[in-house]
């Protein structure tokens, strides 16, 4: 292969470059039964992955957009489990109406009681975020264990977030955890199977918080 052949991107304009994928995502993505409000997050979800699989497998509460926008407009508070959720978020959204994006999962205090509990520090950091929001989006990527707790926090009536957008990638427990939420009379986000992950939890979110910027 010769690397000294001369290569020109299409474009190196970033809005050209998003409105192209767009289009090609757009054209490529087939016959589908979402809302148009539901499909700006698929399509976003696609647009972080380029996996169109991905983007078909994604499941939501019929309420889940309008609880999200609320939410955020309320100036509501978002609980993600890792840091690559708050890293990715484009968290000027969210705060221009008063709320913030938290992570608890390093903090010394989760650290030590999971120690202590010989547990893991996202189920913990699960524990400490129901106890400092009332209600709030809670947008778990990394961790089935976080989502599996929360879930069972929501059956016990220890919990009630506004929305969960619960996208957590693997093969333990990922799709066991997500077909769990799907069952639950809450607003979610979700899909199907083993996919998912940060960059598609924060695609989600990201996704919402545009769709509240909208009159």
């Amino acid at each position: 292969m010769d690397f000294r052949t001369e290569f020109k991107p299409l474009t190196v304009q970033p809005q050209e470059i998003e409105g192209m994928s767009f289009n090609i995502i757009d054209s490529e993505f087939g016959e589908h039964a979402f809302t148009e409000q539901q499909y700006k997050v698929v399509q976003r979800v696609v647009h972080a992955s380029a996996d169109f699989e991905l983007g078909h497998s994604v499941l939501f509460h019929d309420k889940a957009i309008q609880a999200g926008i609320k939410a955020i407009r309320n100036g509501e508070q978002v609980y993600a489990d890792v840091q690559m959720i708050l890293s990715g978020v484009s968290k000027g959204r969210i705060e221009k109406h008063g709320g913030s994006v938290n992570v608890f999962i390093s903090d010394p205090d989760v650290m030590a009681e999971a120690k202590r509990l010989n547990t893991t520090r996202a189920i913990i950091s699960v524990r400490k975020a129901i106890k400092q929001f009332e209600g709030g989006i809670f947008a778990i990527g990394n961790a089935p264990t976080a989502l599996l707790e929360l879930i069972r926090l929501i059956k016990e009536g220890e919990a009630k977030p506004s929305l969960v957008i619960g996208l957590p990638v693997g093969f333990v427990s990922a799709p066991e955890s997500k077909e769990e939420l799907a069952k639950l009379d809450v607003p979610f986000i979700t899909n199907v199977g083993r996919k998912g992950g940060s960059t598609i939890t924060v695609a989600a979110l990201n996704a919402i918080s545009l769709l509240a910027e909208k009159d």
